[in-house]
């Protein structure tokens, strides 16, 4: 079954039918440009979402060491991912759907209205046949009814005894020739007819179905096109699922790397002082006469009991208005204990790196001096001095810096084992006496990096890579913040743009 011969009369149906198609496929076509619109905008709202929450900074960096703090970053970062894909939804249906649907769209409408204007034409050459036909059938009549007429007027004549045999000759003469005029026209109509009848013929069963037909297959085609765009619209998405799947099963991973154990441990780690608790406060028997083994007698005071406790909730103000007023110590004495320990091992495996780098230079430099000797045509070993002499240099300072860290970290440990408690109650003793002082307050200077703000700007001069503990790594020309300057032991802390923050040679920038 087909178009063609079964709807041959149904033009004007397989015209709107057709107009029907192409207006769904132009409707199709708006509907998946406002589904990319949609998600266009969703990408990006997550994308704000995800930079939103996304932290920098050294005091941030710190935080997620925390597995907690950490898993939450890792999802944030998960769902900017994510973002990225619903983004290629976006693009693969705009590119794939809505741009090769309007070409074809385009191609089917100049297609559909060629097949109707040819039928048009088609039927307009067989009206203007019909007419013709009607034409030589309406003449025919005429011209035989004439004959008729003629012929007639002829036998009345020729039977009439009185008439005259000119007259009855022209008369005869007369129906002669319309009857031949109406034979010829009799003829014509014929030939008209067999004529009108062959074109009908072919326009309905040769043009018409053949027209109708290509329309049914453009419509068919429309229609598989069509439906191509439909699955279309499920496998562009279908395709970044594996992609999505996985971003979503990071943020479920981000989960289980939760431990709060693991967590606890390493608060521990970052803010233990090493100090003992206070020693009992002895008994003082004022009525005997007993005077306080202190001169201000400030244990027994009331106010100073409750500066034994870390707690201060003016402790972030006052922090903030001392960090420029005292500079932390270059042995890192003004620490608690176990964080003095900490630093002073750090800055030891600094120094050993950089101690290592700097002699295995040297090495170098003094086997190229010995192949420039035997080899002078290769260069001149003088060329040389300068820089082996400042490797020297360098090798010597740092060997210095080296041994006054080590014999810290000996003094650290000593003092620990030995005068631990003591010197513990004489820091709470001569913090009561001093409100300015608090340990934890020197303690938070060093780690609460929320309040600090940079004392200047710097320009790395080499690439240094930071692969210790406490460094960063910097590439040459990159613009640094400068946290703490170099106290004498050739190292400076800085703060990156991205937010990375460590130790570096001050050697390596300029300010």
């Amino acid at each position: 079954m087909d178009w063609g011969t079964d709807l041959w009369d149904q033009y004007d149906g397989i015209d709107k039918h057709t107009q029907s198609g192409l207006d769904l496929v132009d409707r199709y076509v708006k509907f998946v440009r406002e589904r990319t619109e949609i998600e266009q905008n969703y990408a990006k709202q997550l994308r704000n979402l995800s930079k939103k929450y996304l932290k920098r900074g050294s005091k941030e960096e710190q935080e997620c060491g925390f597995t907690n703090h950490q898993s939450f970053q890792d999802i944030v970062n998960e769902l900017n991912d994510y973002a990225g894909q619903r983004e290629l939804i976006a693009e693969n249906m705009m590119t794939g759907i809505c741009v090769e649907l309007t070409k074809y769209l385009q191609d089917l409408k100049q297609e559909r209205k060629t097949y109707l204007a040819d039928a048009k034409k088609a039927q307009q050459n067989l009206e203007i046949s019909f007419k013709q036909l009607e034409n030589t059938k309406r003449r025919f009549a005429k011209e035989w009814g004439e004959a008729e007429k003629a012929t007639q007027q002829a036998e009345k004549i020729e039977n009439d005894t009185n008439a005259v045999k000119a007259d009855v000759e022209k008369v005869k003469q007369h129906a002669h020739v319309k009857t031949h005029t109406a034979e010829e026209c009799r003829n014509d109509y014929a030939a008209q007819l067999q004529k009108y009848n062959k074109e009908q013929n072919t326009f309905y069963y040769t043009e018409i179905p053949q027209l109708f037909n290509k329309l049914q297959d453009m419509d068919e085609r429309r229609i598989r096109c069509l439906a191509e765009g439909y699955s279309q619209f499920a496998e562009v998405e279908k395709k970044v699922l594996p992609i999505i799947t996985k971003c979503l099963d990071g943020i479920s991973m981000a989960g289980r790397n939760t431990n709060g154990k693991q967590d606890s441990l390493r608060f521990i780690e970052q803010h233990k002082s090493g100090f003992e608790r206070p020693a009992e406060v002895d008994f003082e028997d004022y009525s005997q006469g007993i005077k306080p083994a202190s001169s201000d007698a400030n244990l027994n005071h009331p106010k100073v009991r409750t500066k034994l406790w870390p707690f201060s909730h003016k402790k972030t103000k006052r922090i903030n208005a001392d960090k420029h007023m005292s500079p932390a110590a270059e042995d890192f004495s003004h620490l608690p204990p176990e964080q003095r320990k900490k630093r002073l091992q750090s800055k030891i495996d600094d120094i050993t790196k950089e101690l290592q780098k700097e002699l295995d230079q040297s090495e170098a430099l003094e086997k190229m001096r010995g192949v420039y000797e035997r080899n002078p045509q290769m260069g001149d070993p003088a060329s040389l001095e300068p820089q082996i002499t400042q490797t020297s240099q360098n090798v010597g300072r740092l060997r210095g810096q080296l041994t006054k860290y080590e014999s810290w970290l000996a003094e650290a440990f000593r003092g620990e084992d030995s005068t631990n408690t003591a010197v513990n109650n004489n820091q709470y003793c001569s913090m009561s006496a001093d409100p300015s002082q608090n340990i934890y307050s020197e303690f938070d200077e060093d780690f609460d990096e929320d309040v600090e703000t940079p004392i200047g700007k710097a320009t790395a001069l080499y690439t240094f890579q930071g692969s210790s503990q406490g460094t960063v790594s910097i590439t040459e020309g990159e613009q640094l913040s400068v946290m703490e300057s170099d106290k004498g032991d050739g190292w400076m802390r800085v703060l990156r743009a991205n937010g990375d923050e460590g130790y570096i040679p001050s050697s390596y920038v300029k300010f």
